[in-house]
């Protein structure tokens, strides 16, 4: 980069070919995510979970989250390899960890343990837990290399364009087991076994993540500290001055009011992941045996209303591209405004038709969800400690999911232990996290604040 040319606190405005490669490896990353979090209640409870402790095994991944993602961005923001950059590093450990991982987890029930065996389920949950912190430490050098490079112009576009390829990784793992029962494969197997139908799916999510992180790292070349901190308009390596205190307490406003959204929007987002396929399955197939025919096939119908979601979420991340600071916010709110319906309408149909016009409602939330919060903080921060603070920002995310975890002990018995109603109550958080947004004001622009000396 000539910084002759370009203005000092000024970040070169990116080729359309410059974001799809700093983008689309994050599709890679997702489909090693989502194959997890589609199939991870569907595995519990085939290995015997009792449906009243599944809130358990959902504490582990934002737990993993909550302390991964901000010793990743701390570090990060001081890390410097020659060859391979500030954030890819992270990247390749974390696609290391998670292909093993990803091998491990659907053969929990065939060691032998025993159906329902505390020795399966406490296997299930450490192989659970590292798969987070993996998966975790894979997605956070994505999200990071968008403040590092991307204009504030163009983080509307960035942040969409990455959550669209996200998006996409999920719609390839959420058909998997659906897909491969339909070329034959088994989607049964001996009670407490896994079924050969989701073992492949993971297998295939392994070479995927391998393929993304080589493509990424063949294809994204980060700024040197110098022509970083040339770009945001600050000084190389100020960030090591600065203690962890001090980087919390400079927080921008709007980091604090977004918590407060965050909080309602992703308390229900795990009970989706926890309860969908067991409302399904109670709900249409009328059946709550999870070794029966019928839920497996809830399981397999549970993977593509997830695809579906993804699939929308892509369409509507193409209109998402091209928002502004006046229609942001009025994005979001409508769009969660649908996601909170779209739970409702699935926690309450019964027939295969309602359950898909639910997850198309859910898929308008959830591209709101993973792009607009991001897009707002991003434009807010300053380029001295950019990762620490998304990574501090996750606890947003995380935090509220261990509450709904936890709260899911109390709250499952006192809802008759009706998953169906779980997911209402998902979509009533997501429709209060929508209102919410209204608390959130902007900052000024970074060119802005540039030009005040801020």
């Amino acid at each position: 980069m000539n910084n002759n040319i370009q203005k000092k606190g000024q970040l070169p405005k990116l080729t359309s070919m410059q974001l799809f490669l700093m983008t689309f490896g994050y599709a890679g990353v997702q489909v090693a995510f989502s194959v997890q979090t589609g199939n991870m209640g569907r595995i519990f409870q085939t290995l015997g979970t009792d449906p009243t402790k599944l809130g358990f095994f959902f504490i582990l991944p934002p737990l993993a989250g909550m302390i991964t993602q901000p010793l990743i961005g701390l570090f990060s923001d001081k890390t410097w390899l020659p060859k391979l950059g500030r954030r890819i590093p992270y990247l390749i450990g974390g696609c290391a960890v998670s292909i093993v991982v990803l091998l491990l987890l659907p053969n929990t029930g065939s060691f032998g343990f025993g159906y329902g065996s505390m020795t399966a389920l406490w296997f299930g949950a450490v192989t659970v837990l590292f798969m987070d912190l993996s998966a975790n430490v894979s997605m956070q050098p994505f999200k990071m290399i968008i403040p590092d490079m991307v204009s504030e112009q163009q983080t509307d576009k960035a942040w969409t364009l990455q959550n669209m390829w996200g998006s996409l990784g999920g719609v390839i793992a959420f058909i998997f087991p659906f897909a491969l029962t339909i070329f034959g494969i088994s989607n049964t197997a001996a009670r407490g076994v896994v079924p050969d139908s989701v073992k492949i799916s993971f297998y295939v999510a392994a070479a995927i993540l391998l393929l993304s992180t080589i493509f990424t790292v063949i294809n994204v070349k980060e700024y040197d500290p110098e022509t970083l901190a040339y770009y945001h308009g600050i000084t190389a390596n100020n960030e090591k001055r600065d203690s962890f205190v001090d980087i919390l307490k400079h927080a921008p406003k709007v980091f604090w009011t977004l918590g407060i959204v965050e909080f309602f929007v992703w308390f229900g987002i795990p009970y989706m992941w926890t309860y969908s396929t067991g409302a399904l399955s109670e709900n249409i197939w009328h059946v709550s045996d999870p070794a029966s025919a019928g839920y497996q096939a809830a399981g397999n119908w549970f993977g593509i209303l997830q695809a579906v979601y993804s699939v929308v979420a892509i369409l509507i991340g193409i209109f998402f591209q091209h928002l502004n600071k006046k229609t942001r916010k009025w994005a979001f709110f409508f769009s969660l405004l649908a996601g909170g319906i779209g739970f409702i309408v699935v926690a309450y149909g019964h027939t295969h038709i309602s359950s898909l016009v639910g997850f198309v409602l859910i898929g308008i939330g959830w591209i709101a969800i993973i792009s607009i919060p991001f897009t707002i903080l991003t434009n807010a921060l300053n380029g001295k400690h950019d990762g620490i603070y998304l990574g501090l920002f996750n606890c947003f995310i995380c935090i509220p999911q261990i509450v709904a975890s936890i709260a899911s002990f109390v709250i499952f018995p006192l809802v008759g232990q009706s998953m169906a109603h779980m997911l209402a109550i998902a979509g009533v958080t997501l429709i209060i996290g929508g209102c919410l947004i209204w608390i959130v004001k902007e900052d000024e622009s970074k060119t802005d604040r540039i030009k005040k000396g801020i």
